[in-house]
């Protein structure tokens, strides 16, 4: 029986058993198991061949479009960027990756062009894997779904899952230290509801004999053997509603009703008309915030304020990270920093390395000479 029989085999087992507690164990060592034969199988496909699209990150945050052929992702890149994306109005029209510059707030965020995902990408149907890789690249993952066609997203999200790529969720807290004998100790807290059997069968199945672990959190099985596999990808996502201007009102419920049935809020989801250039402001408002970006303004000696070129880091950086972004000699030569803006108590307050800067906050390196 080949890997992919085995495969099938295992999902088809754990689709057939029922989950409580007296099969959470079994169950467990099934999923293990199916998680160590598709990451076989993909390293063998892996050495037969394929390339991946060949991406250069720039700019301060990269952001994918992820979406079926057709769905307009390209007039979409088009109109924010200085893209030049072929657009056509029939399938598979974008072979390449394209990337365009979107320039807002003063930050320049990098919009990748995906080609065209179909259902199976992730097994390497259409050139998916090579399409895949570079999603797992990005900061930021955009769902661009047409406005007749909401139900793609549970079928978009599934390739994505396929491919090693989790969303809206952060890794499982998850420790495991390998020791030279002993067998498997557990230490779970109190919030864990995985018994400690399931734990170390789980664990077995990937291989280890002796090991301390330690479990934090209400993990499941699935995300237990994430965190065990340590080659997921952990990303934001958003939904935008293209083709907006081609509905009637009236048909907006069926859109929102279509949305909350793949687990969509509505009111979270963008819409927006890529060609007629509508609801552009809003969607490029979401990307930011979904990003987390935050602008600092740097006082630079004898030259003042500069607000048309702000620093642009993530929420939760510190001073420490803002130099380290800034790059030269600052970060050696760093005495302190004084801060005015909404993270400071006052104007001009004195910080360390570890002060966390907020979205427009005014810094002043002060450095040895």
């Amino acid at each position: 029986m080949g890997l992919e029989e085995e495969i099938e085999d295992l999902r088809e087992e754990i689709a057939n058993t029922p989950y409580n507690k007296a099969t959470e164990q079994h169950i467990g060592r099934l999923k293990a198991k199916l998680a160590e034969k598709k990451e076989k199988l993909e390293n063998q496909s892996s050495a037969g061949g394929g390339h991946g699209y060949a991406v250069e990150k720039t700019g301060d945050a990269t952001v994918a479009l992820v979406g079926f052929p057709s769905v307009g992702k390209s007039s979409l890149v088009n109109a924010l960027t200085n893209a030049e994306s072929e657009v056509g109005e029939y399938e598979f029209t974008t072979l390449n990756v394209h990337p365009g510059m979107l320039q807002y707030r003063g930050a320049n965020i990098q919009l990748l062009d995906v080609p065209g995902l179909i259902e199976g990408a992730a097994g390497g149907r259409g050139g998916g894997k090579e399409v895949l890789s570079v999603v797992r690249t990005a900061d930021l993952v955009v769902f661009l779904l047409s406005v007749f066609e909401i139900q793609q997203y549970e079928r978009l999200q599934r390739e994505l899952y396929e491919n090693k790529v989790r969303l809206d969720t952060s890794p499982p807290s998850l420790s495991v230290k390998k020791t030279a004998k002993g067998g498997i100790s557990v230490t779970r807290g109190d919030d864990v509801d995985l018994d400690e059997s399931t734990v170390k069968d789980v664990l077995r199945e990937h291989g280890y004999v002796n090991a301390e672990v330690t479990v934090r959190g209400d993990v499941s099985i699935d995300e237990l053997i994430d965190g065990i596999m340590d080659n997921r990808v952990y990303l934001p996502s958003m939904v935008a509603v293209n083709k907006a201007d081609l509905i009637d009102r009236d048909y907006l419920d069926t859109v929102y009703e279509d949305l909350r049935e793949v687990g969509v809020d509505p009111e979270e989801a963008v819409f927006i008309s890529a060609t007629e250039e509508k609801g552009l402001d809003a969607f490029k408002q979401t990307i930011w915030e979904r990003l987390g970006l935050v602008r600092v303004y740097m006082d630079k000696p004898g030259r003042g304020v500069d607000y048309e070129e702000p620093l642009v880091i993530r929420e939760g950086d510190t001073v420490d990270d803002a130099l380290e972004k800034l790059g030269g000699t600052l970060d050696e030569r760093f005495r302190f920093a004084r801060v005015t803006g909404p993270s400071a108590k006052h104007d001009e307050q004195q910080v360390g390395r570890d002060h966390v800067l907020a979205d427009e906050d005014v810094m002043r390196v002060v450095a040895r000479k």
